[in-house]
């Protein structure tokens, strides 16, 4: 697949299962820290927006995808109880409520990067799109938080889950990109440069068993935002310059998936759509006949094949609360 193959029958399913998850209050993964029994409350008093899909992030960017969904394809069945649904949900006065959280100093580091920037992405995608919704308060209090941490971070982290640096920066970056906002994508081009122009020789040993991201794939696709073909084509050659070697073989092809309907087996299968879009974006950035090129179509083909078989392979809700955003981005990007 690419951008134009999402067909309709699996953006009507995309959507419904999105809007069902962000609407469910339980199951619900809790993760404040707690001061006092007063804090003890429901997750949709906190956050009337984002309560729903297991976890905040979550339901963050299954808005995102209903969203997408329905800019790109209004007429989608089910389309009209979609915007119900967010209706209900995207007003301003919860909106206001997620705010105040984050603007608190219970929400200065409270789901930063990966939540953050999936809010950062919606936000762009409603400025941008013309649809009635605005999640303004919240990005705008982001948007500070953001630039506040990311203009000090002298370090990145290179975890291949949530607290991935590389990954929310490039989200963030596209946001700031397309509506227009030059000092936080400047803010994030200065962050990757300063984490990541140097490396050489990357030595990790992928994967482990929670990620649904690759430290390696997700730093090089931040940094084919931050720097042109040829010179991207130079920090690869250096940061990964045996990619065609047999110690490699474990990023080009699928990791196996024992038990998807596991949390981490969950992970393993959002691996393989995240490393699909990596892979992907790194040979459109490389200048023609490049040596990687053709390594990383077949590496992205691969992936997109085996990722996109847990979709709606019915593994359990600690898959379906998540993986079908991941499955939407590979097809029909950002912006």
């Amino acid at each position: 697949m690419n951008a134009t193959r999402l067909d309709d029958s699996t953006a009507t399913r995309l959507l419904g299962i999105a809007i069902d998850n962000i609407q469910r209050d339980h199951p619900v993964h809790w993760t404040h820290v707690i001061d006092g029994d007063h804090r003890l409350v429901p997750q949709r008093v906190l956050h009337p927006v984002f309560a729903g899909s297991f976890d905040w992030h979550s339901c963050v960017h299954q808005t995102w995808l209903a969203v997408r969904l329905l800019r790109l394809r209004p007429s989608l069945s089910g389309a009209d109880l979609a915007r119900d649904a967010l209706d209900k949900l995207i007003t301003h006065d919860n909106c206001v409520v997620e705010a105040e959280f984050f603007a608190s100093p219970a929400g200065r580091y409270w789901e930063r990067p990966y939540g953050w920037a999936w809010l950062l992405l919606l936000d762009a995608e409603l400025r941008t799109s013309g649809l009635a919704w605005s999640v303004a308060p919240i990005a705008d209090v982001l948007r500070n938080r953001w630039l506040e941490w990311i203009s000090a971070a002298r370090l990145p982290i290179r975890t291949g889950t949530h607290s991935n640096t590389a990954f929310a920066t490039g989200l963030v970056f596209d946001a700031a990109q397309v509506t227009g906002d030059s000092e936080l994508a400047s803010a994030c081009i200065d962050a990757a440069l300063r984490w990541h122009r140097d490396e050489v020789a990357y030595g990790g040993f992928e994967p482990d068993a929670a990620d649904f991201l690759s430290p390696a794939l997700t730093t090089a696709d931040l940094m084919r935002r931050a720097l042109d073909g040829p010179e991207f084509a130079a920090w690869l050659d250096a940061y990964l310059p045996e990619l065609e070697s047999e110690r490699w073989r474990v990023l080009r092809e699928p990791y196996p998936v024992d038990d998807p309907s596991d949390p981490y087996g969950s992970h393993l299968a959002g691996l393989a759509l995240s490393r699909a879009w990596n892979w992907e974006a790194i040979a459109e950035a490389l200048p023609a006949g490049h040596r990687y090129v053709e390594l990383a179509r077949a590496a992205s083909a691969a992936h997109r094949e085996a990722g996109w078989t847990y979709v709606f392979g019915g593994h359990g809700y600690m898959a379906d609360h998540w993986l079908g955003t991941f499955g939407a981005y590979l097809d029909v990007k950002a912006f």
